[in-house]
């Protein structure tokens, strides 16, 4: 599975601690929108790309006494469909913890994915685009703060 980064135990993108798996692919659409170079992650997408098993990540999860959840982030998850699908079936046969899935697609662009998505319990995903300029906002939910009022979390299964 190709990764940009793994951060084994995360304490910012949670309320739980966390395993954070930042995902390689992105179009970078909330700057084409925007028209702004405004991408948080710009320097995340400079780094070089990682190869690495899904069962060393699961392991490395797996055998952690002190996370409790996984978060996947940017770039972009959803434009790794097929390994994010992969890496969560198999997450699956071994834990049913939190999946916490950061995205900058809106609901109507990925609900396709998200029916699938749905045949896994406990999962939750964070919808909506970076807006520059704008407001951070609480979100209960996830226990922390957005960087854009108009994100928001769901727990879809």
């Amino acid at each position: 599975m190709i990764v940009k980064d793994i951060l084994i135990e995360d304490f910012v993108n949670y309320k739980e601690p966390c395993m954070t798996i930042a995902f390689p692919y992105c179009t970078f659409k909330c700057e084409k929108e925007c028209g702004v170079r405004c991408c948080q992650n710009s320097a995340l997408a400079q780094s070089p790309n990682k190869n690495v098993s899904y069962e060393y990540i699961i392991n490395q999860y797996i055998n952690n006494p002190i996370t409790k959840a996984i978060c996947y982030q940017g770039l972009e998850a959803f434009d790794s469909w097929v390994e994010m699908y992969e890496l969560t079936r198999l997450i699956r046969e071994k834990t049913k913890d939190t999946i916490i899935i950061f995205t900058g697609y809106n609901e109507d662009e990925i609900k396709d994915k998200v029916l699938v998505l749905k045949q896994f319990p406990n999962i939750i995903i964070k919808y909506g685009r970076f807006l520059n300029d704008n407001t951070p906002i609480y979100n209960e939910l996830l226990g922390i703060t957005l960087a854009t009022s108009n994100q928001y979390a769901i727990k879809i299964s």
